[in-house]
């Protein structure tokens, strides 16, 4: 298992506009993290001008579905996203820790 972050750059008419759209994304996302895909996410705060939401899998291929399938994406509430894989080393579910002597 790795870790994958996927980043969201926002529309600058975001917080207007998700209202309609946040029930279908909330949905899609809970579906997700009751597969054991999604583990956290939310928008960045102070301006909300991003989202990042963290993904545990074997390949980017399950974040990559996620955006894809994302009416935030679909209607352009988000204008550009990426998937990172992310080395994860410290913390109770780094999926590569590193043990200090």
């Amino acid at each position: 298992m790795a870790h994958w972050l996927l980043t969201y750059d926002l529309a600058a008419d975001y917080l207007e506009r998700r209202a309609a759209l946040r029930s279908a994304h909330l949905t899609l996302a809970q579906a997700a993290v009751d597969r054991g895909e999604l583990v956290l996410g939310g928008a960045l705060a102070d301006p909300v001008d991003r989202a990042v939401l963290l993904f545990a899998g074997d390949d980017a291929a399950v974040a990559e579905g996620f955006a894809r399938a994302d009416p935030y994406v679909t209607e352009g509430l988000v204008t550009a996203w990426r998937v990172r894989a992310w080395t994860t080393v410290v913390g109770r579910d780094a999926a590569t820790p590193v043990v200090i002597q």
